[in-house]
């Protein structure tokens, strides 16, 4: 196994010990904050009274809700004067969460990334080009700061403007990206348009994440661009990307055990579920000393893979996300995650690179509507044709999800495009639109 730090190669019993010791530091670190000495002493926790990683299920929740009403700075644990960074959440309304780091929470951060990237086949000697958002989002900063600590050339090009993205692929023969899933996918109706193809590139590995996607989305983008696609997950609550990675399986991901204590709880009672079962993903920071978070409700469902990974990882590893618990759509009484939809149209060879989920109500029953693009060479002016796909697309669906929604099929393009996050559920039940 060839790894980028001797933190890589811990097996379970050296992780389970070293995260007992992290995780009893990081309480008493968390306890200096005015919002964990108020919650603890409301709880009646004793942060000196965890000797056991099975103690664990004592400590006290934090929300988002918590990191709101904390807003700006009742979470910090060392003085103002200490912080060097402050990153915030992308929402546009409401107060932001916003989290503070030290010089050293950053170092660390930049090591677990580059931990990442080597883990998927970086070098030093690649050109990696990052077409994230940089500023208050993380996803920026932290892969940039990560490639850099690896060694590599470091292209900060930022989101959007996909012709500038393609010239300096081209230009600067990168081998390495970082890339939202829908941005791929739409930055490739763009290559198209100027005519070349980006298999023909020198490009190899794509990081990506800051979506849900499904592994059939991510089979198209590696067919479409000729590269490995290893899926990440990060949360700017436990620094941003990099808390968990794919190895070069590509067979889940691998949570960084010596910076993070990962369970999987029940949703609705918060009580550990059992190996293997889908649950809510809550994360405590194990070594972060501005701001420690305990016991986080990331409100991400997953679950932890059972048995030993071929690489040789002990690292336990998450499944690719499930959705999200405030994500979950409810209709006609069915809980339906809208990744469901997705994995079924991207494993339909008609089905272009977009859809959209439309929520409407007609009188007192909710409905759903699917919008699919359809590939130039399916879409065709046989009114039967068309029918019959539809009419298989809704009962694939209906398969999946245990409703029949109503399908619309669409030219390539005429959806809504963006080149950043795609918004894939539209809700009119409310507006009546």
């Amino acid at each position: 196994m060839d790894c980028y730090d001797a933190a890589e190669a811990l097996s379970r019993p050296e992780i389970a010990q070293l995260q007992i010791g992290r995780l009893r530091r990081s309480l008493a670190q968390a306890a200096k904050s005015p919002f964990y000495a108020r919650r603890f002493a409301e709880a009646g926790f004793d942060p000196e009274s965890v000797h056991s990683l099975d103690d664990v299920g004592r400590i006290p929740f934090t929300t988002k809700q918590d990191l709101r009403d904390s807003y700006p700075d009742g979470m910090l644990a060392l003085p103002h004067s200490e912080m060097v960074r402050m990153h915030a959440s992308s929402g546009t309304t409401g107060t932001p969460t916003v989290i503070y780091h030290t010089q050293k929470d950053l170092d660390w951060w930049a090591s677990l990334m580059a931990r990442c990237m080597y883990m998927v086949g970086l070098r030093r000697t690649d050109v990696f080009q990052n077409m994230s958002g940089y500023g208050l989002f993380t996803g920026g900063l932290g892969i940039h700061y990560g490639a850099e600590k690896l060694g590599c050339l470091t292209i900060p090009a930022g989101a959007g403007n996909s012709h500038r993205q393609i010239k300096l692929l081209t230009d600067f023969k990168v081998t390495g990206i970082h890339i939202i899933p829908s941005y791929a996918l739409y930055l490739h109706s763009i290559f198209a348009e100027i005519g070349l193809d980006p298999r023909d590139l020198p490009l190899r590995i794509a990081l990506v994440g800051a979506e849900p996607y499904t592994e059939e989305a991510r089979g198209r983008l590696q067919e479409l661009y000729g590269i490995k696609a290893y899926n990440s997950y990060g949360l700017s609550e436990m620094n941003g990307p990099g808390v968990a990675f794919e190895c070069q399986e590509q067979n889940g991901m691998h949570v960084w055990e010596d910076a993070y204590l990962a369970e999987i709880v029940d949703p609705a009672t918060g009580e550990p579920v059992a190996e293997g079962e889908l649950g809510e993903l809550v994360m405590t920071t194990l070594g972060r000393e501005g701001m420690p978070v305990i016991r986080y409700r990331t409100r991400d469902m997953t679950r932890f893979l059972p048995g030993q990974c071929p690489c040789g990882r002990a690292h336990r590893r998450i499944d690719r996300l499930h959705g999200r618990c405030d994500d979950m759509l409810i209709i006609k009484g069915v809980n339906i995650f809208p990744m469901q939809i997705e994995r079924v149209l991207m494993a339909m060879p008609e089905v272009g690179q977009d859809y959209q989920i439309v929520l409407e109500r007609d009188g007192y029953i909710d409905n759903i509507r699917v919008r699919v693009e359809i590939r130039d060479e399916f879409f065709v002016e046989d009114m039967r044709q068309l029918g019959a796909l539809q009419k298989r697309i809704a009962a694939r669906l209906r398969d999946e999800i245990l409703v029949t929604p109503k399908v619309e099929l669409v030219e390539r393009n005429s959806l809504p495009k963006t080149e950043g996050k795609a918004s894939r559920v539209v809700d009119k039940r409310e507006s009546g639109a």
